[in-house]
């Protein structure tokens, strides 16, 4: 992917409690960090963007920052405490950011942004791929772009060719694609499609640094 030229690779890491289903933990992207290591002389190249849908999410951040990860997306829905658990992130050295699920009003991210690297807007239910994108959940992302024209607005779910236009210009900049881009002819065609309508709507808002 990275070769295809992805900005980050997400990781869907998945407890089998927070979500029905088990994917991969520390041991898993500690490997692919020993694969992809990182190049000190480019800070942000091969970035692990860690979406961490996982019951007790504080237990888990010394571990996956030892693995090798970037950023710890954090679910709001499984946290008592989520500034203490952001704190606790970037003292681990990551990058923090936290994700609602479709059901979860927006507006409880609005206590949480000035502290957030970034906030990720689920555009399906949380759990498994290759489900169908919510466009009903845009007015969630309009709402952060407008209120934080500088934060980094991830969508995460069902994105692709179709879906693509709705998700940009709605105002996100970070665009997690699975299956549109694994089961592509072409992934780098793909990602390129993908990052041009994200580069055309953020230029249209003035909110790209040139």
């Amino acid at each position: 992917m990275f070769k295809s030229r992805a900005d980050w690779v997400h990781l869907d890491v998945m407890d089998g409690h927070f979500v029905p289903n088990i994917t991969m933990g520390p041991p898993v992207i500690s490997s692919l960090r020993k694969a992809v290591p990182r190049d000190e002389t480019k800070p942000g190249k091969f970035f692990f963007d860690c979406h961490m849908m996982v019951a007790n999410p504080e237990q888990w951040v010394p571990e996956i920052a030892k693995a090798g990860g970037d950023q710890y997306t954090f679910h709001y829905e499984a946290t008592k405490d989520p500034l203490a658990l952001v704190k606790l992130i970037k003292e681990n050295g990551m990058k923090a950011a936290c994700a609602v699920k479709p059901g979860t009003p927006v507006d409880v991210l609005y206590p949480l942004a000035e502290y957030l690297d970034m906030a990720l807007v689920m555009t399906v239910e949380p759990g498994f791929g290759g489900q169908s994108f919510m466009a009903d959940m845009m007015p969630k992302v309009e709402d952060l772009r407008k209120r934080y024209p500088k934060l980094n607005i991830q969508v995460d779910g069902g994105l692709g060719a179709a879906t693509i236009p709705a998700a940009a210009k709605a105002g996100a900049n970070v665009i997690v694609a699975g299956t549109s881009v694994f089961k592509a002819a072409d992934p780098e065609q793909m990602i390129e499609f993908l990052r041009s309508h994200v580069t055309t709507e953020l230029k249209s808002k003035g909110l790209l640094d040139e």
